[in-house]
Parts: C-alpha cells; structure tokens; sequence
C-alpha cells in the first residue's frame, strides 16, 4: 500500500517545474562536457549478481526465472561501478554513465531509493585528474542554471572558485581536535581504543559496542561535514584506507588511500578513487565489508566473482560517481532532493 503522492498534482507540479526543466539542461549540458572531452557514453545493465559489497550500503533484491523454472538472485545496483570496470578491462578508456541506482534504507531531504548518478572514468590517469573534472562540473551546472551560487538550507558557495583541498586527517584535527592518524597502524590497522579516547575527549558519544569505524562515521557527520564546502567547494581526500575498500593505497603512506568525497554547502556530491586493481586484496577488503555486514544487518551480498576476473586486467585508473540529483538542488536552490526528481516513489506505509 502507498501513501497519496502529491507531486502529480496540477498545483504541485506547476511549483516544481521550472527546477526540473533546469535538470534536464544540465544533464545535457554534462552529458556534452564529457562526450566533447571524447569520453563514451555507456549504458549499466540495473540488474546484477552482486550490487555492491559496502557494509552499509542496502540494496533492493529480485530474481530472475530461467525457462526451466529455477530462479535465480539478483539484485538492482546500488552504483554502475562493477559495469563501468568491466568496460575499463575490456578496452575503453575514457567512459561515462548516466545510471538510474537504487539504495534501501535511504530516504529523507538528502536521499531517495532511486536516484541518478553520474560515473565517469578515466584510464592512466591520476585521481587528481578527476578532481579537476569535479570542479568544471560544479561551474558547468551553476552556468547552465544561471547561477553564480550553490545553495542548501542557508549556506552557499561559489561553483567557480578553485576547491579548497584537505585530506581527512587535516579536516579531523581542524574541527575536532583529533590525530586520526594516531589511531591507525603503520600498514591502515585502525585502533579502536585510541579513537575512542579522542572521541569522547572531543565531547562526542562512545558506545561500548562502537568500532572504529562508528566513531570514525560519528565524528565525520557530526563535526567535520557540516563545515565543508562553504563559501567555496571543498575537497576532502586521502581517506583511512579502511573506509576506502575500492581504492588504491597512497604511495608513501599506507595508511591512507585515493579516495576523495567532493563538497558544497556540507553536502556531499561526489565520492572518487585512484582505482584498486588487485583483484586479491579487493576480494579480502570485501570479505571484510561483507562480514561487518553480517555482524550489523544480518545479511551480507554475493561476491562479483566476474568482477574480480575483470580487475586482473582493468589498466590504472581513476573515476568517480557524483549524485547528479543533489548537483540540481544545489545549482537551483531547492531544499528537498524530491523537487528535482521528475517522478518521485511513492512512500510506502503499513
């Protein structure tokens, strides 16, 4: 059963729009900035053996039934990501995907279950390439919105100011007084003891039952996201190479990895990677998302055997996906990401 969904009223819909009309110009406008850059567009089959295998990332289930009758799991994909590798291994180097994704457990001004997210790759090229991309596509969409600003809730920034850049470390110790790479091992092993100390130090809640990563996912909502992107974009790299299970370790410092989350208005868009290509540790770091998994939901994902296939030829790369739904609120000013969805879902109720 669903609850009455207002958005196909008349009245309603006159109100949104103008906004969605703005979406469907900077698509465009995105979707040509790539294509002229000479990167192919490329479409992501929804359905897949595995759709991601993040602790916390919830994912829609079905199955296929075969003609003989037997059924078979699969799931809908929670990012194209697995899909656009393949293709890197297969011999594109430079694509990108405008994919319809589909996330349980997520809905609220920020997220929605089914939303759109924009891919895009890069083969031999440092992620600091792509970070330079993340910059353009924030100035394009704020052009082709004819706005000189991106605003949320009261807070702005400037689309076409150079993003500030500061690694996870620097943000931790900025806006919470805490020496996050203290409380990791020489080779990334996070010590849960010592963040728990600066943590509660920091005058912020510890749980007997908090991993590290609960603290490390505590701290970062709490004191350090809220003060990113404003006034300008922000980007916010070299994660602890345990909260980065797709991601490349930096050179000279294995504690931390090429992971970066893009900023504006303390609204994250956009999450990149120097890809991983070791198809060995992928699957360890999996198998170590997938037990975690266990631990907190009850359930876990299949491993994408063909996926780790494609890794032990997929080239050195770099990519990154940016949730095209949030740029338009952004770029247009709208408070709830559902007056920028054409056609949002229904909410269900008992």
């Amino acid at each position: 059963m669903s609850a009455p969904s207002p958005w196909w009223t008349p009245a309603r819909h006159a109100d949104r729009r103008g906004r969605l009309l703005t979406r469907n110009r900077i698509t465009a406008a995105l979707r040509a900035h790539l294509g002229g850059q000479g990167f192919v567009e490329v479409e992501a089959a929804a359905l897949q053996v595995s759709p991601g295998n993040e602790a916390h990332l919830s994912a829609f289930a079905t199955a296929a039934t075969a003609p003989d009758g037997s059924r078979h799991p699969l799931y809908l994909h929670t990012s194209p990501e697995f899909a656009c590798k393949k293709l890197l291994a297969a011999g594109e180097e430079r694509l990108f995907s405008l994919s319809r994704v589909f996330r349980d457990r997520e809905r609220g001004p920020l997220h929605h279950p089914e939303f759109t997210m924009l891919e895009w790759y890069r083969a031999g090229e440092p992620y600091a390439r792509i970070m330079a991309d993340c910059a353009a596509m924030l100035a394009l969409a704020a052009e082709t919105a004819g706005t000189d600003r991106l605003t949320w809730r009261g807070r702005e920034a400037d689309p076409f100011a150079a993003p500030e850049r500061i690694t996870v470390a620097e943000a931790f110790s900025r806006h919470a007084g805490i020496d996050l790479l203290a409380t990791l091992g020489a080779d990334g092993e996070p010590d849960r003891e010592a963040l728990a100390e600066q943590v509660s130090t920091a005058g912020l809640r510890v749980a007997d039952d908090d991993t590290w990563a609960d603290l490390f996912s505590r701290v970062l909502v709490a004191r350090v996201e809220p003060q990113l992107g404003l006034g300008r974009p922000t980007i916010l790299c070299e994660y602890p190479a345990c909260e980065a299970a797709l991601a490349r370790r930096k050179d000279g410092d294995r504690r931390v990895s090429e992971r970066f989350e893009l900023y504006a208005c303390g609204v994250e868009l956009a999450n990149g990677f120097g890809e991983l290509t070791d198809p060995e540790e992928q699957r360890r770091r999996f198998e170590a998302e997938m037990a975690e998994k266990l631990r907190v939901y009850g359930e876990t994902y299949p491993i994408d055997e063909d996926f780790l296939a494609a890794l032990a030829i997929m080239p050195e790369a770099s990519g990154v996906a940016l949730g095209l739904d949030r740029l338009v609120m952004l770029a247009t000013g709208a408070r709830h990401i559902e007056d920028v969805l054409w056609t949002p879902v229904a909410e269900t109720v008992a």
